[in-house]
């Protein structure tokens, strides 16, 4: 839904535009003021005030800026603790998705209601269903007792003329994990004990209440301080900044940003995938009955969480992003590296201990697209080339499927004779479903690729353009590519190199 909420991306472009230019300038003294920039006036455009637009906008300036937000029990100014995170290097206090509450609209959550569109029909097929006696035919029309409802559903399923509605929170409705839950105001929460950070229900709060953290002001404070800072970037980067932007589009544009260089994360993906296939060969089905993919980090947290006790289930290569991290460290070693990607998950994997020395900062597209504009610079299409260091079943991991398909076509190359199952899915939930059915034996002697977000990372919270589009020009872009199998690479042979790393 987000790529449909045209004011609230224009809401949170401003906010990192703002943040940005306040980095590049260096000069935190105008940070006060950014509000009343983003909201000027005394006349409230999308809500009851602009007193109550600015709060909203000053609380994600902070979420921006990797500060907490702050509560409201007392006046504290939008700079409280900015010190912590006026640094040059990666700041981050869990938690990373955050609700912010006096944003949130308590919209109604797991109930039926009768809509206008309710006839009064003589069967009253939703009475005869209700196995509570919870609906009445009232002056005519059907009326639910919300007492007596206990939310089965039987009633909507039933009625001819699709009368009956079902009201769920859009966040909660998104969240395959079921971590939404309601305050006692009837406010989203997040169960942080559940929740796997893959950011879909930012992308579905349809009143902009909820939003992760950032780290774009640490990354460019960096910039500022000389240091070296190489972008690796995820293949979905394909069609986020127009149909035309080729590899060389968006290297020089990023190049005269500020970065020092840029690696596409499609070499690791190829690496990723040459470790899986041989991990597959050796361990299933003697080792273990299934083995699921590693790339998506909220997949991986989500299986890991719900079954414990087969954590060794998900593969144990590293992921796109640490093995090309890897690989420009060989070169430039004393840099900075930042993924920029779709995806908010990759800003916790980055912060774990086995990971948070390979790779500094992690931005989203989105956030890169703030920091281009408080530039005044512009990724502009003039080459749609790509160059010839990834292959196309690397740059395919930005799709569903695209991850085992790297794999099994890879087995099927060097082995003809094995017989691979693969099967993907996309969507937390259905991520979920797949996982249970794998345990119970469903799947025995599978690779299974789960995708947090629906369509894969071209649909990451941090993605700009429907991922429909982007999908389209990634998967062109795999069929395009030069070099096809993932033992193509040139950077094959690097792989247990890096592992030991």
């Amino acid at each position: 839904m987000k790529y449909e909420y045209k004011t609230l991306a224009d809401i949170r472009q401003k906010v990192f535009t703002a943040v940005s230019k306040m980095a590049f300038d260096d000069d935190l003294s105008e940070l006060a003021n950014i509000p009343y920039e983003i909201i000027p006036g005394d006349i409230a455009k999308y809500r009851e005030s602009s007193f109550l637009e600015r709060a909203i906008v000053s609380a994600r300036i902070r979420l921006a800026m990797g500060l907490n937000l702050r509560t409201n029990d007392r006046e504290r100014p939008i700079t409280e603790g900015i010190e912590e995170a006026d640094i040059p290097s990666k700041y981050y206090e869990p938690p990373l998705i955050n609700i912010i509450k006096f944003a949130c609209d308590a919209c109604p959550t797991d109930s039926y209601e009768v809509t206008n569109m309710c006839r009064g029909c003589l069967a009253h097929p939703c009475v005869e269903v209700c196995p509570k006696d919870a609906i009445h035919i009232i002056k005519g029309k059907s009326v639910i007792d919300q007492e007596k409802c206990i939310k089965c559903g039987m009633c909507a399923k039933a009625c001819p003329y699709t009368a009956i509605i079902k009201h769920e929170r859009p966040c909660a409705a998104a969240c395959g994990v079921d971590a939404i839950f309601s305050d006692e105001y009837g406010r989203a929460s997040i169960d942080y004990e559940k929740c796997v950070s893959c950011g879909m229900c930012l992308v579905n709060c349809p009143f902009g209440a909820i939003s992760d953290k950032s780290q774009i002001y640490q990354l460019i404070q960096a910039m500022n301080r000389n240091y070296d800072v190489v972008a690796i970037v995820a293949p979905s980067y394909l069609g986020q900044f127009g149909k035309n932007v080729g590899f060389n589009d968006f290297k020089t544009t990023l190049i005269k940003l500020g970065f020092k260089d840029v690696v596409e994360v499609a070499i690791g993906a190829d690496i990723c995938a040459i470790d899986e296939a041989e991990a597959f060969l050796k361990e299933v089905p003697e080792e273990m009955a299934f083995m699921g993919t590693s790339c998506c980090p909220s997949w991986s947290s989500m299986a890991k969480r719900l079954y414990p006790e087969r954590a060794d289930h998900i593969s144990m290569a590293l992921t796109p992003m640490v093995f090309a991290a890897r690989l420009v460290r060989e070169t430039y070693r004393e840099a900075k590296i930042v993924f920029i990607g779709p995806c908010s998950a990759k800003k916790l994997e980055a912060s774990r201990k086995s990971v948070r020395s390979e790779v500094d900062f992690v931005i989203t597209f989105e956030e890169l697209a703030g920091m281009l504009s408080a530039k005044d610079i512009e990724i502009r299409g003039t080459d749609k080339s790509l160059n010839d260091e990834a292959t196309g079943a690397g740059r395919g991991f930005a799709v569903s499927g695209g991850v085992s398909k790297a794999v099994a076509d890879l087995i099927k190359k060097k082995n003809p004779e094995t017989e691979i199952k693969i099967h993907n899915v996309d969507g937390l939930r259905e991520c979920r479903q797949l996982y249970q059915d794998a345990v119970k034996g469903k799947y025995d002697g599978y690779l299974l690729e789960g995708m947090a977000c629906p369509g894969g990372c071209v649909a990451g919270a941090g993605c700009i353009v429907n991922p429909v589009i982007s999908g389209s020009q990634v998967k062109a872009a795999a069929k395009g590519s030069e070099l096809k199998t993932v033992d193509e690479s040139k950077y094959a042979d690097k792989l247990y190199l890096l592992e030991g790393k």
